[in-house]
């Protein structure tokens, strides 16, 4: 028998036909199985049809465990042209061999509006779970390890999550391997830029895909005793000497056209308790001081704050703001690209800390060009973040909403790592370890996007630093929570 099954994605393409032709050409595949839905199943020569819905539904991926009878099983996710690289199969099988992988993936070429490009892919680490993992097309199993995963601990039926539950029981098994080689060539058909990418995980329209998810990684968390029940400390909140009750803090550099907005946005809020806003121009160059320091004149509430250190990012900022001795009992988020909503938001967060005793609140927003027109997906309200399993969800995305505020004492004993990308995503999880989240499901901020935003349009190198940086952070933290769970 030789050596390799594949299983693709099949949509009935035409393009199917060739990539057909070439996974044959290599003499190292003993079948092929096309995974799809009938009716758009059309016969290929030298395939079997599979009509099994979605093909990373629960039922293809046990489909695949039981009709691979090869030593190893080719699993193409995306219904797209491939073309395989110089024996790109049999450097597939020496890394799984060699490294012990229950899987293995690799960097790629991708055709892009008919330029070839070359897309490195990122090491899998253990607190990459997030859904939205690149591993490229192309998944080279070891099906004797594919088998056990299957059966790993039961789960109910996904038609969406059915590959991911499948890789975290994988690795839970054994580790993936990265192959730091482009080994094949695929097409891509989504040509967006990563700034109109940014929000596809919470998007209101894939609530159900969340919902799956969400399911798998609470199954694989509790396998592996990483799951947190859902008891929390309680903060408390009278605790320490504040001359202000809240604080928003505004860390910018460089955004002119938007900061006064931002700023003005704060200083129209309507409280019952005094609170003040502190700025942490980390030495703009634009006019942005200026602009800061011609409004601090006309109102005292405004603190212009300038590091004396250089070397701060976003989270050293924010740092510097929450150490500051004017800081208030609660430090509130706000972007200089953004705004509040109304003059309400400060009052309704602050409320929500003593409502629910709660460490750290997270409100929603929407999405608004710069004008303030709503923009798609529209309003972001993470109602994936609950009460009772918000925090072990967390592990699984790749942001925790906004605007964020937390309770100033704690803030101060963890700290903001001084990056200026997952600084926010850092300390939540951190917060959420311990103490509850809070949740404010209505927007109460506008987030503007515009092609000024930093992450409007990055390119695969700062997406995969970003993404990396995450999964670090998502380590970490895992790390912790296992530790944390031993001891019980």
């Amino acid at each position: 028998m030789k050596p390799v099954t594949v299983f693709l994605n099949y949509s009935g393409a035409e393009h199917t036909k060739e990539t057909v032709k070439n996974f044959l050409s290599t003499g190292l595949v003993e079948k092929i199985f096309l995974l799809g839905s009938a009716p758009s199943l059309k016969a290929v020569e030298g395939c079997e049809l599979i009509d099994c819905g979605s093909a990373i539904s629960k039922k293809a991926v046990e489909i695949m465990a039981g009709r691979s009878e090869s030593d190893f099983t080719v699993y193409l996710l995306q219904d797209s042209p491939i073309s395989l690289g110089q024996f790109a199969l049999e450097r597939f099988r020496e890394a799984t061999v060699s490294a012990g992988a229950s899987f293995v993936y690799s960097d790629y070429f991708e055709v892009r509006q008919g330029a070839v490009n070359a897309h490195p892919t990122i090491e899998y680490q253990s607190g990459s779970l997030r859904d939205d993992f690149n591993f490229g097309a192309l998944i080279f199993i070891n099906t004797s390890i594919l088998k056990k995963a299957v059966s790993l601990y039961t789960e109910e039926e996904y038609n969406s999550a059915g590959w991911y539950s499948l890789r975290l029981k994988l690795t839970a098994l054994a580790a993936p391997f990265r192959i730091q080689e482009f080994l094949y060539t695929k097409l891509e058909t989504d040509t967006r830029k990563s700034g109109e990418k940014l929000f596809d995980y919470v998007d209101p329209r894939n609530r159900n895909y969340q919902i799956e998810m969400e399911k798998a990684v609470t199954a694989y968390l509790k396998h592996i005793n990483g799951y947190l029940a859902p008891s929390f400390r309680k903060p408390d909140l009278k605790s320490g000497d504040f001359k202000s009750e809240a604080s928003v803090i505004i860390p910018v550099k460089n955004r002119k056209g938007t900061v006064g907005d931002a700023i003005k946005s704060v200083l129209s809020q309507k409280t019952s308790f005094d609170y003040n806003l502190i700025v942490c121009d980390n030495y703009s160059t634009d006019g942005t001081t200026e602009i800061i320091a011609e409004i601090a004149k006309g109102d005292k509430r405004l603190i212009h704050h300038i590091p004396e250190r250089k070397d701060l990012g976003i989270g050293g900022c924010w740092n510097a703001a929450a150490h500051h001795p004017e800081c208030g009992r609660f430090a509130v988020q706000l972007d200089s690209d953004d705004i509040y909503k109304d003059e309400t938001t400060l009052q309704k967060i602050v409320d929500k800390f003593y409502e629910e005793e709660v460490a750290c609140v997270i409100g929603s927003y929407q999405m608004t060009d710069f004008d303030l027109n709503e923009i798609p997906p529209g309003i972001i309200d993470h109602k994936e973040w609950t009460p009772d399993n918000g925090r072990n969800n967390a592990l699984r995305i790749n942001g925790l909403g906004a605007p964020r505020a937390y309770f100033t004492p704690l803030l101060r004993e963890y700290n903001f790592p001084n990056v200026s990308y997952g600084e926010d995503y850092a300390v939540v999880l951190r917060f959420s370890r311990e103490y509850q989240i809070g949740r404010i499901y209505e927007p109460v901020y506008m987030c503007r996007r515009w092609s000024g935003n930093s992450d409007s349009e990055l390119s695969v190198e700062a997406v995969n630093k970003h993404n990396f940086y995450k999964d670090k952070v998502r380590t970490l933290e895992l790390n912790a929570r296992l530790r944390l769970n031993a001891k019980k």
